[in-house]
Order: structure tokens, then sequence, then C-alpha cells
């Protein structure tokens, strides 16, 4: 599996193994969870996505749990999680609305929360999960300089920003920011013409993609031009079709790190088959427009 270097020093796999879903497993005892870890590891897959905010403030605890019952796991994993949603669940159940929060106070409350609940020391890559309309930019790139400063976090990234709410965080610290994590998938392609990826390509930066299967939305029409296409390419490479729409984002010269969330181990043990496969830029440019409906002009 490739290693991807990215500013401010953390390496990450290539492929990310995303948590988001864990806590909807009927099974989520620290063996399950583990036997779902060494299978990512066998595929060179190191990198965990997690955040404060999946399975209503559940999901944290659950990993923590696998790490120590089997502590030797934390040395073999990079972990990413997120920060700056409060919605109205678990721990934060008394709320009367969702919003997020970015200040200084929640964001470090937030950070020392989630390495208790994990059980870790250090977290790898910190998220800021959603752009905040009232961040105070001052305040909120303080408190993650601070907590970069302070050894708990290795380095700072975001989710879901525009160009604009990066350079206006950006401006306000010392650190780089170091990725933008963004919905980017054949079925939600804007990145690519929106400039959230040229952005991002200009800066150096290696955008990570959430939900690159579009949620299963790319698999529920087996009758689609797409659909189909897809089935023939992945019958040529001997894969299943997953494979094909993240060698797809692959593919892409901005060096896209696709996070892979599914609760199934068999699936999970072919999250690397993506990396074998090799599109070129015909192929590329057929399940883009065929993704979309239309050609290119």
């Amino acid at each position: 599996m490739e290693r991807v270097r990215l500013k401010g020093g953390v390496e990450l796999s290539r492929i990310i193994y995303g948590m988001w879903r864990i806590g909807d497993d009927e099974n989520t005892s620290p063996k399950h969870i583990e036997a779902k870890i060494n299978a990512c590891l066998e595929q060179g897959i190191t990198s965990i996505d997690q955040a404060d905010i999946y399975g209503d403030y559940g999901a944290e605890k659950v990993l923590g749990k696998c790490f120590r019952a089997s502590p030797h796991l934390m040395d073999s994993v990079e972990i990413i999680t997120k920060c700056d949603i409060i919605a109205p669940c678990g721990r934060y159940r008394d709320k009367r609305v969702k919003y997020y929060d970015t200040s200084s106070q929640h964001i470090t409350h937030s950070v020392d929360t989630s390495l208790k609940l994990m059980g870790i020391e250090k977290i790898d890559l910190l998220l800021v999960h959603r752009p905040d309309p009232f961040m105070d930019h001052h305040e909120t790139g303080k408190a993650l300089d601070v907590l970069i400063d302070s050894g708990k976090v290795t380095s700072v990234g975001v989710s879901n920003f525009k160009h604009h709410d990066w350079t206006l965080l950006q401006s306000a610290m010392t650190n780089p920011l170091v990725t933008n994590q963004i919905e980017i998938s054949l079925l939600s392609n804007d990145a690519f013409t929106n400039g959230d990826i040229a952005y991002l390509q200009e800066k150096d930066i290696r955008p990570m993609a959430w939900s690159p299967l579009a949620g299963g939305e790319l698999f529920k029409n087996k009758t689609s031009e797409l659909f189909l296409r897809m089935k023939e390419i992945a019958e040529d490479n001997s894969c299943d079709l997953a494979a094909i729409a993240v060698a797809w984002l692959l593919a892409h010269p901005s060096k896209i790190l696709p996070v892979m969330g599914t609760n199934n181990l068999a699936r999970i043990k072919m999250l690397s088959d993506a990396s074998q496969i090799s599109l070129d830029r015909e192929t590329w440019f057929e399940l883009y427009g065929l993704a979309n409906g239309h050609e290119v002009p």
C-alpha cells in the first residue's frame, strides 16, 4: 500500500478505513473491532478515520475498548478524528439545536475527550469537521496551534471547507493545514470543477474523499450505462465494482485519499484491491461522462 506524507509530517496509508458506521454494527466487541483493524493492516491500510460525533458520540469509545484490550494495535495505526459538530444526542442530548463550535474551549475539550475515550496519547490528524459561520478564526487558529505545540495533535486539517474557509483559518495559524476531507465520488464529482480540488492541487495539499462510493448509490441502478461499464472493467480486472470506483479516484493526479467505511469484514479485506488497478485517461473520462449523463463539452 502506498504511503502519503502530508505537510506537517503526518504519514498516512493511501486508502483510509473510516469508522463512522462502526456503531451500527451488531457486534462492537473489542475482538470484532480488532479483526477489522487486522484485516486493514494485512493490506497496509494503517490509517483510521474517526470523529467525536460518529455513533452519536460513541464510536471513539468503541475503538478505545479495542485498544485497551489489544494495546499493541495503537502502535500500528494512525488516528484521524474530527470535532466542532454539536448535535442533540449522546453527551450533548441536552442541546436544543445542532450547531458548530470552533471556540478554543470546545476544541480543546473535544481533543482531551477523544484522547481519553480512545485511550491514546496523541491524535495524528485532527480535522475541523464543518466550516463554522460563527468562527473567530484568530481564536480557532491559535487553539489548533497550541494543540500541535502541546504534542496532543501531530497535524491539523479540515473537512467540508471551501477554499475561502481554508484561507481564513490558515491566515490565523502558524502550522499548516494539511488536508481537506470532502465528498468526492463518481456521482458527487463537483469538486473536480468547482475549484475545491484545483485549490488543493495548487497548494500541493492531498484531498481526502468521504463517501467515495456515493453511499452505495453507484450500485443501485444495475441497468445504467455507468453500472454496466464499471461491471465490464471490474470483470477485466477480476475485482468488484467498488474497486473500480475507488481506482477512479486514485487515478487523479491530486493524489486523493479515499476514506472507506464498511462494517462487512469480507469487504474490508478487499479494500486494497483498488490500488492494484490502473485506469488510463480515456477510461477515466469515459466513466466521468457516464456518471454525468453526457460527455465533456
